[in-house]
């Protein structure tokens, strides 16, 4: 079985929410670039400060995003 990555999570809460990944980056005051990143795997680590704004962009708990 693989492991979901962040990004994936991210990606399928960001798809519940029916944000795109604009809006969401606006919502969770980082750059949309990274946001990309985050998604595409590019970046697999990011930083707690980020997974943070996230997940408040997202409207969930940080608990929910990387369970």
């Amino acid at each position: 079985m693989t492991e979901i990555t962040i990004g994936q999570k991210i990606k399928n809460w960001r798809k519940k929410r029916e944000l795109t990944q604009e809006g969401l980056a606006r919502k969770a005051d980082i750059p949309y670039a990274t946001l990309a990143k985050i998604e595409s795997g590019a970046i697999n680590n990011p930083t707690l400060d980020t997974i943070t704004k996230i997940s408040q962009g997202l409207e969930i708990t940080i608990d929910n995003l990387i369970k």
